[in-house]
C-alpha cells in the first residue's frame, strides 16, 4: 500500500475513532422506526433495491449517516425530511434496532462473479485500485471501529449507484475522510467492475 492511501486510511479511522455516541435502545428504536418501514422494511431488509437494507450494518454507522441526514452535509431530500424531527436519543434508538436485526443477502449474477471477486479481493493493480476487503472485510461484514460499513448481502442497485456518486465526486459530510478514501476508489472503476463488485456483494454473507 503506497503512503497515500495509508494517510487516507489512517485519518479515516481516527475520524470514526473520535466520533462516539451513546448505545441506543433496539427495543424503543423498534417503536422509533415505523416511520423507516415504509421504504426499508420492519426488519431493515428492503424489497425495493433503491433503498438500502439497514439489518445488520453497524449501529455507529447508521448514527452517524442520519446525522448527516440531519444537516444536510449528505443531500438526500426524503432522508432529510425523515430525520429532521430526530433526536440524538431517537437516531441512537433506530440505529440500535437496525443494526440488531439479520440482512438477508440476495444472490449474485453469475456472469458477474467472476469480475466483481477479483475486484473486490484483489483490486486492480493496473488501475491502483486497492482491493475492498481491505477495508469492508472478506466477507464484507466491515469494520465497524474503523467507521467502514458492512456492504455483505447489500442490494446491487442501491450499492452501484452508491460507488458513481462517489465516482463523480460525492461528499457526505465536512472533513469525512472515509468518504475521501472511497471518492479515490472509485474515481478508478469501470462500469463494469462497478456492475460486477456490486452484485458480487449482494450475494456475499
Amino acid at each position: 500500500m503506497n503512503t497515500s492511501w495509508l494517510g487516507l486510511l489512517i485519518g479515516a479511522a481516527a475520524l470514526a475513532t473520535a466520533t462516539t455516541h451513546a448505545a441506543g435502545d433496539p427495543e424503543v428504536g423498534a417503536t422509533r422506526a415505523v416511520t423507516c418501514i415504509a421504504c426499508h422494511g420492519q426488519d431493515g431488509n428492503s424489497v425495493n433495491g433503491e433503498w438500502p437494507k439497514l439489518a445488520g450494518q453497524h449501529e455507529q454507522y447508521l448514527v452517524r449517516q442520519l446525522r448527516l441526514y440531519k444537516s444536510g452535509e449528505r443531500e438526500n431530500a426524503v432522508m432529510l425530511g425523515m430525520s429532521i424531527g430526530l433526536s440524538d436519543k431517537d437516531i441512537a434508538d433506530i440505529s440500535a434496532y437496525y443494526a440488531a436485526q439479520t440482512i438477508k443477502p440476495g444472490l449474485a449474477d453469475e456472469a458477474l462473479v467472476r469480475l466483481g471477486q477479483r475486484v473486490y479481493r484483489a483490486g486492480n493493480a493496473a488501475t491502483g485500485v486497492p482491493a475492498c476487503m481491505a477495508c469492508h472485510g472478506p466477507s464484507g461484514g466491515g469494520n465497524p471501529a474503523s467507521g467502514y460499513p458492512a456492504l455483505g448481502g447489500q442490494h446491487t442497485q442501491y450499492t452501484a449507484a452508491k460507488l458513481k456518486e462517489f465516482r463523480a465526486g460525492a461528499v457526505w459530510g465536512k472533513g469525512n475522510n472515509a468518504n475521501a478514501v472511497m471518492r479515490t476508489v472509485a474515481a478508478e472503476l469501470t462500469d463494469a467492475e462497478i456492475d460486477a463488485v456490486a452484485s458480487y456483494l449482494e450475494g456475499l454473507h
